[in-house]
């Protein structure tokens, strides 16, 4: 069931009516797990079982880990659920793509090749498996106690808002959440008893309405411009492919952090605050800091479960490097089975690893005057923006002829302006959307308070504000939706 439909505006009103009905907190609590279950059947059918197996599996293991006091006990039990879920993750998601590596060795030597097993991939399932293994180490650390219920803990995995393409949920944020809201269903003023407050409500929709403007009046226009130009860019030259580049990186940005919108503004408006995700991260001054404000979410559930862990005290420098490219590989193949998606965490892991060794190595760049002055700035954003754009180009081309063309042309620009202007003319609606785009994101990011001022607009200009959002919307949208990008992963 994706977002940018009628089929989930249908649905999400029902569970906002029924939610409002129900009085009691057994069957609420019991009727969101349920409507939860319904929104990821929609979207993946019979593979709702993994989820299920998934919930149940850490559930019952982090019960085991906080009542036991033997220490190998819990070791056992926690690699129990880290080869459960990895282990489903890497045979949903990597299998094939393993399969055809072997393949491609066995036809050199002459073996018969492996069939594949032609599994589909689960809509979500590296972000739940993320959230209930993160649940289980919480526990197994002493950091968090065990769910009070499995209703409890399965609300935590499957909230539908955020189910499919995070952000990444951590329990001991979401489990306080749904205790203290239904607790408070036994008050006598219902409407503030579900937080379905009228602040929730303005801020949740506005959230939302920027959501579905980014993906269906940005993303989804934009990306017929990307896909012609990456359908094949041999013979392209370096302004076409830098337009093409630049394009998907906004494309991709409005779709994902779109979605995270939605979500975040859905749950807000179910009374749940879900963590934010992307914090404008084109104005990254450097790559580490581009992955502090890019899938928030991710990145610190890797710097939390991999990358802390690999350190110690008295780590060296090196260890230090090897601990920073480590933990961005995992995060570039954690994005899919393919050898661009490897070749992105290698990348990235360079980027941030370099960077953090030279920030080791020569601290005084910490207070350099140039770098904190206002042209330092915006050269160091201009400069990891366009190692971040490599980035994307990596993450966008998946076949390796087409990407090695692609980055070559990005790396050594040939100054081609032969055809520029008709190019230009060609796609000057996409070209518009993107300056468009350029220009709200560097408004937005000079008024870091613009949800608060347009929430607390009078309601009359609110209500204007939504029209003009969802009249553009209707106007330039596909009446075919697209896929929201990370549905893939």
């Amino acid at each position: 069931m994706l977002f940018n439909s009628v089929d989930f505006l249908v649905f999400f009103a029902l569970v906002i009516t029924i939610s409002v009905i129900i009085k009691n907190k057994n069957f609420s609590h019991i009727f969101l797990v349920v409507a939860s279950y319904v929104f990821f059947y929609f979207s993946n059918n019979f593979l709702i079982s993994l989820l299920i197996f998934s919930t149940m599996l850490d559930y019952y293991i982090a019960k085991e880990i906080w009542s036991t006091n033997s220490k190998s006990k819990k070791k056992r039990l926690l690699l129990i659920s880290i080869i459960g879920n990895l282990g489903l993750l890497g045979l949903f998601k990597y299998a094939d793509f393993g399969i055809s590596q072997f393949n491609e060795l066995f036809k050199l030597i002459g073996l018969n090749e492996i069939p594949l097993l032609e599994i589909v991939l689960p809509v979500g399932i590296s972000f739940y498996t993320f959230q209930t293994l993160g649940y289980t180490i919480d526990v197994y650390r002493g950091q968090l106690s065990p769910a009070k219920s499995f209703k409890e803990f399965a609300l935590f995995v499957a909230f539908f808002p955020q189910l499919v393409a995070g952000p990444i949920l951590r329990a001991s944020n979401f489990l306080p959440q749904i205790r203290e809201k239904f607790s408070q269903l036994d008050a006598k003023n219902y409407l503030q008893q579900i937080l379905i407050q009228r602040t929730n409500l303005k801020i949740g929709l506005t959230l939302m309405s920027f959501g579905f403007f980014k993906k269906m009046f940005f993303a989804d226009n934009i990306a017929p411009f990307v896909d012609e130009i990456f359908l094949n860019p041999v013979g392209l030259d370096s302004f076409v492919i830098l337009l093409g580049t630049i394009g998907f990186g906004i494309q991709v940005y409005c779709d994902f952090s779109g979605y995270s919108d939605i979500a975040i503004g859905a749950a807000l408006i179910l009374g749940f605050k879900v963590p934010q995700n992307f914090n404008f991260p084109f104005f990254a001054t450097s790559p580490t800091e581009f992955w502090r404000r890019w899938h928030i979410s991710l990145s610190t559930w890797v710097r939390d479960y991999v990358f802390y862990p690999m350190l110690n005290f008295k780590s060296s420098k090196l260890r230090l490097f090897v601990s920073v490219f480590a933990t961005l590989f995992l995060i570039g193949i954690w994005h899919g089975a393919g050898w661009n998606f490897v070749i992105f965490g290698i990348v990235h892991g360079l980027y941030v690893g370099i960077e953090t060794a030279i920030r080791s190595i020569f601290p005084s760049l910490q207070n350099n005057s140039f770098l904190k002055s206002r042209f330092g700035k915006i050269i160091s954003i201009l400069s990891t923006q366009y190692l971040i754009l490599i980035g994307f180009l990596i993450f966008r081309v998946h076949n390796l002829e087409h990407l090695s063309y692609s980055v070559q042309k990005l790396i050594f620009i040939d100054l081609e302006i032969n055809g520029v202007s008709s190019f230009i003319l060609e796609h000057k609606f996409p070209l518009f959307l993107m300056m468009l785009f350029v220009i709200i994101h560097f408004i937005s990011f000079r008024n870091p308070k613009m949800l608060d001022k347009i929430s607390n607009l009078r309601l009359t200009y609110w209500v204007i504000f939504l029209i003009i959002v969802f009249t553009s919307i209707i106007f330039f949208s596909d009446t075919n939706p697209r896929d929201f990008v990370y549905f893939r992963f």
